[in-house]
């Protein structure tokens, strides 16, 4: 169903799992936030979750690389994207990219336009603010310190809407086991990489189709982060007035506006 495969991608100074799913013709690459346990063995509820684009593209999700050195930051992790799709021959795809995979794809346009067909930029941002840095620094301690338990559920706090914390809180225990980091150090680390997203002054550089969908109460990035790229790049813009920072998995009209906007429907 769906066509979803998992594989490992060896290239020169790396190797990279990724996933890919769909029969269509045209390439589409999916970045995905910061998580916990990584892409593997998700490609069947990936596939399903984005199920609408299976017709017309060929979907890859890259994860990030293995390796990952402290101090890494979101414009290499765009290189290394970049270094898969070359490596595939995937050029002028669309690119989506939600929360840290956004700014990941916002380096990824600015550095190799060459790669980028349209782009959907989703609950992300283009500079730091006060919000981010106490949020995310918040979940790096939490992690650090082994409390895990505090650590799943202020992320459910900081991106889902109140009426789903609580419709999930009687499952919290089991999402702890579920969602701990399978690798503390890792997620630190690329939760580190977050705040080192700084494009703002270069969106002028991103020439491609671009649409920012937001949520105007976003407790992680704010709702003006998204407004302000969009501003700053004069494209389209959809923000969601009562979802936050997880609209991409509430908001049942997600993924139809972003497939609308890539085929032009």
């Amino acid at each position: 169903m769906y066509n979803a495969k998992e594989s490992k991608l060896n290239l020169p100074n790396m190797q990279l799992d990724y996933i890919t799913f769909g029969r269509g013709s045209r390439p589409i690459v999916m970045i995905q936030g910061l998580n916990t346990r990584g892409i593997k063995g998700s490609a069947m509820p990936l596939a399903h979750l984005y199920r609408i684009f299976t017709k017309d593209y060929k979907v890859y999700l890259f994860d990030r690389r293995p390796d990952v050195h402290e101090g890494i930051t979101v414009r290499e992790m765009a290189s290394d994207i970049a270094a898969a799709m070359d490596a595939l021959g995937i050029a002028n795809a669309d690119v989506f990219g939600v929360s840290q995979g956004g700014m990941i794809a916002q380096y990824l346009a600015i550095d190799r336009p060459d790669l980028v067909c349209k782009l959907v930029l989703a609950v992300t941002l283009s500079k730091n603010n006060d919000t981010v840095r106490r949020v995310v620094g918040g979940w790096i301690e939490m992690a650090e310190q082994g409390d895990f338990r505090r650590l799943v559920a202020d992320m459910a706090e900081k991106m889902y809407s109140e009426k789903y914390v609580r419709r999930c809180h009687p499952l919290m225990p089991l999402l702890t086991a579920l969602q701990r980091p399978r690798d503390v150090r890792r997620f630190v680390i690329l939760a580190r990489s977050c705040l080192t997203c700084e494009t703002f002054e270069s969106l002028g550089e991103i020439k491609c189709p671009t649409l920012v969908i937001g949520g105007r109460p976003d407790k992680v990035v704010t709702g003006a982060a998204s407004e302000e790229i969009a501003e700053k790049l004069g494209c389209k813009i959809h923000m969601y007035e009562n979802l936050g920072h997880a609209a991409y998995e509430e908001a049942k009209d997600f993924n139809q506006i972003v497939y609308n906007f890539l085929v032009d429907l």
